[in-house]
């Protein structure tokens, strides 16, 4: 197994040039499956994470989080990136303290979002928090990439160019990585690519299609699959069990 400085310095080798493929684990089994798939990292989903422990989307604590991604860490010899939502805190330095104790459960990456649970964060604190959680991450180990989230799909007809514009700031701001889940618009793709270089840029995708390879082809260093392919584990589940409970005398 290797060590967790070998999991963060490949972590960042991987996003230096190329591309590739990051798909959100939920739980031990899933990614043990995808370890021996050949994948090259995971990642978490908060919604999966959730799932499996038969709750919603946004109801894990932080401490339950932290220990789900301490054993996300703990069974696989590839880099896990977190899913770290908005921090579990609104203030910078709530972020930063958090933050800390994620680094320590030997994830090589995580993502600070935008979105406070109820409202985006207005531009100048959505920063301060970033740069919070780069501060934290800087004092522990700097090879912890942080991965600036806007959640564009919160807010109803946000303009690309704001989600963009937030980027930018992220990534002035420290983050290593962009991510805006759902600008999928290849155009739109493109000008995030081109205004956040050289640092790269992760896209979201459902369709595990000819997507893919264009995304790859526009210069975006990685896709993730968010809750996608729990979603559709859990999908065949239900249909299956439905079957069963039919099936019944």
């Amino acid at each position: 197994m290797p060590t967790t400085s070998e999991k963060r310095a490949e972590f960042r080798r991987l996003h230096e040039s190329g591309f590739f493929i990051i798909p959100n684990a939920w739980d031990v089994g899933s990614a043990v499956r995808l370890t021996r798939l050949g994948f090259k990292a995971i990642a978490s989903t908060s919604a999966g994470a959730a799932w499996a422990v038969g709750k919603e989307d946004g109801q894990m604590s932080r401490d339950e989080v932290l220990a789900h991604l301490r054993t996300l860490a703990d069974a696989t010899p590839l880099p896990v990136n977190a899913d770290f939502e908005n921090g579990f805190a609104d203030d910078p330095s709530d972020v930063a303290a958090n933050v800390a104790m994620a680094v320590e459960t030997g994830v090589a990456g995580l993502s600070i979002e935008d979105w406070s649970g109820t409202a985006m964060y207005e531009v100048s604190l959505a920063v301060d928090r970033i740069a919070a959680a780069r501060a934290a991450i800087d004092a522990i180990d700097p090879a912890v990439m942080l991965i600036g989230r806007n959640e564009n799909f919160r807010v109803k007809d946000m303009p690309v160019r704001e989600s963009i514009d937030r980027a930018i700031a992220y990534a002035n701001a420290g983050a290593d990585c962009l991510f805006v889940p759902f600008l999928l618009d290849q155009g739109a793709v493109a000008e995030l690519v081109a205004a956040v270089a050289p640092k790269p840029v992760n896209v979201v995708v459902h369709d595990y299609d000819e997507t893919i390879r264009a995304f790859a082809d526009l210069g975006v260093r990685r896709c993730s699959v968010g809750a996608s392919l729990a979603g559709r584990v859990w999908a065949s589940f239900d249909e299956a069990a439905t079957a069963l409970r039919r099936a019944e005398p």
